[in-house]
């Protein structure tokens, strides 16, 4: 009984598939339509104003087929020998996957040794570049620096010639006036 319904169930899915192809070429249902399957036979009435209507029609099971004999595919007959043919050729496919990804692995940790190699040669010239700027910097403010000092100093000589110069003149006119 269950195999009916669920014939019947797949039946009417192709129906609803063909009834939607045949709308698209015929608006109209053809009043005598009938079709016929295994187990069952479809008409297609007009009695409603919405759509399409059909009449299903039930054959009885064919005798053939009991409940007590169900179908059930005849297995092939292996031997014992394609078995383990079977097997062994399934653990060679199983090894040459285990060996590719293996080799994938490697690859990639290949590749991962060349980038971290790549960014410890990167971060060294970086580290020596910023070391020579920073020198050169340091090198520079060290020459302002330096420059600086000397010119305070030349001032500082230069006031001091004047102070002497101011303290002769001073004497001198002491020394005229006095």
């Amino acid at each position: 009984m269950s195999s009916t319904i669920a014939a019947y169930k797949e039946k009417m899915k192709e129906l609803s598939m063909l009834s939607l192809i045949c709308s698209c070429f015929y608006t109209q249902p053809h009043p005598n339509t009938i079709n016929k399957f295994d187990d069952m036979e479809v008409k297609s009435i007009n009695k409603r104003a919405s759509g399409q209507a059909f009449e299903v029609i039930l054959k009885p099971q064919s005798s053939d087929l009991s409940p007590e004999q169900p179908i059930t595919p005849k297995k092939k007959d292996i031997s014992l020998e394609k078995l383990q043919n079977q097997l062994d050729a399934a653990e060679d496919r199983r090894k040459i996957q285990e060996m590719q990804l293996l080799q994938q692995l490697a690859e990639k940790q290949q590749h991962r040794r060349i980038v971290l190699h790549r960014a410890i040669v990167d971060n060294c010239n970086f580290i020596s570049t910023t070391e020579r700027k920073l020198n050169q910097k340091m090198e520079a403010c060290n020459e302002n620096r330096k420059a600086h000092i000397a010119a305070l100093k030349d001032r500082l000589r230069e006031k001091e010639r004047h102070a002497a110069e101011v303290r002769r003149n001073k004497l001198l006119r002491e020394e005229l006036s006095g």
